[in-house]
């Protein structure tokens, strides 16, 4: 038996005017000529977002969600290079005050996935040290609502730069030049065009991360049955205080595989669980798919009566 929880990703169709991801362009702060009064319109829709990130989090505890991604994008330009030296945590205390304490009434896992120019394999010193000012941007947020940053942090392994059996050295390198406390809050996860899940277990069990295996990506770009190396992924995760986390998502069509469709589709997810059923106690299910919340909420239906299914709430069952 093993129990599943099920999650989805930084917004709800649920929710009105509840985006925790609004943004203010570089050229819309210079446009404002007053600096200060610039840097206090950022704070303020940073401090909208993370309101909304709370009534986020105050819906899944209402129906009874464990499981959330946190959008990237909550703090605009934090990580510009003429906004270089500006303290945004200082000024977003109270809101990320509430957020700690809402969170120690309903504990929740929680996490992020800085978007795809967060390349910690990069052989470009400047890439690099935007992703590890990028990565400690997540650490601070990470901090400041008192979560302990330990595998919060989503990346894929990188690009492959016309050579990926030196992308994957390179990011072996570029790991010993990471802060260790970084270190400590990243796992990977394996793509669907250029590192597998064999590749990505490479890296993670030389290093000691854990590895988020996204199915739907195994199965557009695969060298072989997944079952084959299930066991080394859950292998990964021996040494981390979270479970063992997956991503889950379905093709949008026979042509256009590799793309999210709207919602999951339960055949395609069945297949998964029947297959690792009873190899873990837990594994946490993080929903991608285009109608975020909407499509957990399918998902729930459609597994409603499905034979070695038993619901524990309404987000998590056992599989038997």
């Amino acid at each position: 038996m093993t129990l599943v929880k099920l999650g989805y990703v930084a917004m709800s169709m649920n929710l009105q005017n509840a985006s925790p991801s609004q943004t203010m362009t570089y050229k819309q702060f210079e446009g404002i000529k007053d600096r200060e009064a610039a840097i206090h319109k950022l704070e303020r829709i940073a401090r909208s977002n993370l309101h909304n990130c709370l009534r986020l989090l105050k819906h899944n505890v209402l129906n009874e969600i464990h499981f959330f991604r946190f959008s990237s994008k909550l703090i605009p330009l934090a990580n510009h290079p003429e906004l270089k030296g500006w303290d945004f945590i200082s000024p977003l205390q109270e809101e990320l005050r509430e957020i700690e304490e809402y969170l120690k009434l309903h504990p929740m896992r929680v996490g992020f996935h800085p978007d795809h120019f967060v390349l910690l394999n990069s052989s470009d010193v400047d890439v690099l040290k935007n992703t590890l000012k990028t990565l400690k941007m997540h650490e601070a947020l990470l901090k400041g609502m008192g979560i302990d940053p330990t595998h919060r942090c989503v990346l894929h392994v990188g690009g492959a730069y016309e050579d990926k059996e030196k992308a994957l050295e390179q990011f072996i390198h570029n790991w010993g030049l990471t802060p260790v406390s970084l270190q400590r809050m990243i796992i990977l996860e394996n793509d669907d065009t250029v590192f597998s899940a064999a590749d990505a277990l490479y890296l993670c069990e030389k290093l000691g991360i854990p590895l988020v295996f996204d199915y739907h990506h195994h199965l557009a770009y695969n060298e072989r049955d997944w079952l084959l190396d299930w066991d080394r992924v859950v292998g990964t995760w021996s040494q981390s205080p979270l479970p063992v986390k997956i991503h889950i998502s379905s093709p949008r069509s026979r042509e256009e595989y590799k793309a999210h469709a709207d919602f999951i589709d339960p055949g395609m997810f069945l297949d998964f669980l029947h297959g690792m059923k009873g190899s873990v106690d837990e594994i946490d299910c993080m929903i991608e798919a285009k109608k975020k919340d909407d499509a957990l909420f399918r998902l729930v239906e459609d597994l409603q009566g499905k034979e070695g299914i038993e619901w524990v709430d309404k987000s998590s069952f056992i599989v038997k």
